[in-house]
């Protein structure tokens, strides 16, 4: 049996029988892999606390036919602590596990730009160094980017002119001019343009101390629903 060591994030955790665990986990050398965590939910577990969501690991996996299985984790760093005793970085956590896991797809398919970004994220968020909200919003739009949907925000996707760039169209991929706007196209003002440049570029010099809207909020939900083709069911967290 094959035997791998890598550097993982746990993105969730599914019951197995009795004590084990199915462990969906973004590494940093073998994308996402699923693996079963023996024994792990039993009380005396050398390593169960290790493999929850938003912890970090030195893992050590062996290969199996269908799922792999986890035969040592060490912490690196756990963001769990700080993530789960707050509700708002919890809730917006969520949403770049959620994201991740969906967005990558293939399994043992490398990742590591991905797995960077998301590192990055979970660690400003762990760190309360921006707000979570816009942290949350941030990875959103940067890793749909990195998968090859980066929304166009400088110029007109139909006929490419720089100004009066008054609408955005989620289905068009970008903002669109008063004159070729279309139908799906959502009326945007320049504050809210500027807002999402700042969160698709992570410019936190533009968004730290200003708050965000209802219409900003929406274009990056829908953004992330269009293109992930499903919903995030984590953000509704953040609207109720």
């Amino acid at each position: 049996m094959a035997i791998y060591r890598d550097e993982g994030l746990v993105l969730r955790t599914v019951k197995l029988g009795e004590a084990d665990r199915i462990v969906t986990i973004l590494t940093r050398g073998h994308g996402k892999v699923r693996a079963v965590a023996k024994g792990v939910r039993r009380t005396k577990s050398r390593f169960g606390a290790r493999l929850e969501p938003f912890m970090r690991d030195d893992l050590l996996i062996s290969r199996g036919r269908n799922l792999d299985i986890v035969s040592q984790a060490v912490c690196i760093a756990a963001y769990a602590d700080a993530i789960c005793a707050d509700y708002d970085l919890y809730a917006n956590g969520g949403v770049m596990l959620e994201t991740a896991d969906k967005l990558v797809v293939g399994e043992h398919e490398p990742a590591p730009e991905q797995y960077r970004l998301l590192v990055s994220a979970l660690a400003s968020l762990a760190g309360h160094r921006h707000g979570p909200r816009d942290i949350g919003a941030s990875y959103l739009l940067r890793s749909l980017a990195l998968a090859g949907w980066r929304p166009r925000l400088d110029s007109c996707i139909v006929c490419g002119r720089t100004d009066q760039l008054t609408h955005f169209s989620v289905p068009g991929g970008g903002v669109v001019c008063s004159r070729d706007r279309p139908t799906d196209a959502v009326a945007v003002d320049p504050a809210t343009l500027a807002r999402f440049r700042a969160l698709s570029s992570g410019d936190w010099s533009k968004l730290d101390g200003k708050d965000s809207t209802p219409l900003c909020d929406g274009l990056v939900e829908k953004w992330g629903e269009y293109y992930l083709e499903r919903p995030i069911r984590s953000l509704r967290l953040l609207d109720s």
